[in-house]
């Protein structure tokens, strides 16, 4: 399998770093463009995969093709590449906000195309991504496009209709849950921790929390529960929590989150 990449940034690099760990694809079969000559110096030394200026070499020569440039630019690059699309070419989109109709639509005839969501934990894999597809993508194709993301994290296929929740919930999420381990280690630090150890327990203490809630199947509330003593430090930590609106804020921020990307 031979795959392209148009556009080499953050997401582009941690999907072809689990390409490349899970043995997908060797660095000779994966090509890249990026805008500039710097951007192809960079994931040439980063990634050792092929680099090019030109977007239509990379559709030229691949027949699987990632769109991982900005939203905005989509528009823009489509034009540049859709005239050398075939059939035989499956189109793989990142991008918030466009979805599969909008994109059958820049290309202006029938295309395969997969809408997928993935996120920053790609780049240690521990990704969760999105996927749908329209009806030109055959079985097997798809079947080749899970390959790919599961070599960066897991991944679910949704109804298109989800996509919008699913930028919410893990597309944007690692953002608010940095911000989350950022405000306990200052807690910590305020109380005395040095700092790089304050973001060790934290950090460590939302990962083993996570694990708990993806591998016991409880429900979080219970597993809250179960933290929670009568009268006891976690149940008043709680109280001040839900005193200052946690979860409200959480879901209002979700909401607002939603609302943006459908507008992309």
């Amino acid at each position: 399998m031979k795959i392209g990449f148009i556009g080499c940034g953050n997401m582009a690099s941690a999907m072809i770093g689990g390409i490349l760990e899970k043995g997908i694809c060797s660095k000779q079969e994966i090509i890249v463009s990026n805008r500039t000559v710097e951007g192809n110096e960079r994931s040439k030394k980063n990634l050792g995969v092929n680099v090019t200026l030109d977007n239509c070499q990379v559709v030229r020569e691949t027949k699987t093709v990632v769109l991982a440039v900005k939203p905005q630019f989509y528009e823009e690059v489509i034009a540049q590449v859709k005239g050398l699309i075939t059939e035989k070419h499956v189109i793989i989109s990142i991008a918030p906000g466009k979805t599969l109709r909008w994109l059958e639509e820049k290309f202006g005839k029938p295309v395969k195309i997969v809408r997928t969501m993935p996120n920053t934990p790609a780049l240690v894999g521990e990704g969760m991504t999105g996927v749908c597809a329209n009806s030109y993508v055959q079985d097997i194709e798809m079947a080749g496009i899970k390959e790919i993301l599961g070599s960066f994290g897991r991944y679910e296929v949704i109804p298109e209709r989800l996509m919008d929740v699913v930028v919410s919930v893990s597309g944007s999420s690692p953002a608010y849950v940095f911000m989350f381990i950022e405000a306990m280690a200052d807690a910590a630090v305020a109380d005395g921790m040095p700092r790089a150890q304050a973001y060790e327990f934290a950090a460590q203490a939302v990962m083993g929390s996570a694990k708990m809630v993806l591998e016991t199947g409880k429900h979080p509330g219970e597993l809250k529960d179960m933290v929670c003593s009568p009268g006891g430090t976690t149940i008043e930590a709680v109280r001040q929590l839900e005193k200052g609106g946690f979860r409200s804020s959480i879901i209002e921020a979700m909401k607002a989150c939603v609302e943006v990307g459908r507008k992309m």
